[in-house]
């Protein structure tokens, strides 16, 4: 069974991923044009950017673990890294142009004041690198091995993420708890020698 359903994932074209990925965004606009975000939508729309940013970004660190398991989802880890990304930018936008209201001198101190911004700034930071270099062509530039290192960012990136994601709340949440979790599991099973991981599967 597995091997089928890895036969259906290798000839799933990737714009499949990209156009299943736009429909949160497709969703939440049209949430935003009924008023259905709640009293706060500013807010809201704010917070549900930045959870399917995560959702995505927590989706592509799962492909490599997964492989070592049997699964094969190569093909879609790029898509999943780069529409995590891109919902990324849309939240920190959120954050710039409609809460802010593009008040420059404001951020400073909101950056004083919310911790969690800087940790979440950090893993935004992190990641622009790794979606300049998202394309074919960087890697034949960079070289297989440094691209590979550079790549490696996505680790703290995430798991900055994840961290900023918990720390919004004034009270944690289960949802943030969970992602937080499987961001540090998964963390866990990429640093595990591959071995060791091929004789756990078997």
């Amino acid at each position: 069974m597995l091997d089928q359903f890895n036969g259906y994932a290798r000839r799933l074209p990737s714009w499949v991923v990209y156009t299943l990925g736009t429909l949160p965004f497709a969703l939440l606009v049209y949430a935003a044009l009924n008023n259905d975000l709640g009293a706060d939508p500013i807010k809201a729309l704010e917070l549900e950017l930045g959870g399917w940013g995560l959702r995505f970004l927590i989706a592509s660190l799962a492909v490599t673990p997964l492989m070592r398991y049997g699964v094969r989802l190569l093909n879609f880890r790029r898509a999943l890294g780069l529409l995590g990304f891109a919902y990324i930018v849309l939240h920190f936008t959120t954050w710039i142009t409609l809460d802010l209201a593009l008040r420059w001198g404001q951020i400073g101190s909101e950056l004083i004041k919310r911790p969690f911004i800087i940790v979440g700034f950090v893993g935004f930071v992190l990641l622009v690198p790794l979606a300049l270099t998202s394309w074919n062509g960087a890697i034949r530039r960079l070289g297989v091995a440094i691209w590979k290192k550079l790549h490696k960012l996505a680790y703290p990136a995430i798991l900055a993420g994840g961290i900023h994601y918990v720390m919004i709340g004034k009270v944690y949440t289960a949802e943030s708890l969970i992602y937080l979790g499987i961001i540090v599991v998964l963390l866990g099973i990429r640093m595990m020698p591959t071995r060791r991981l091929q004789r756990k599967a078997a």
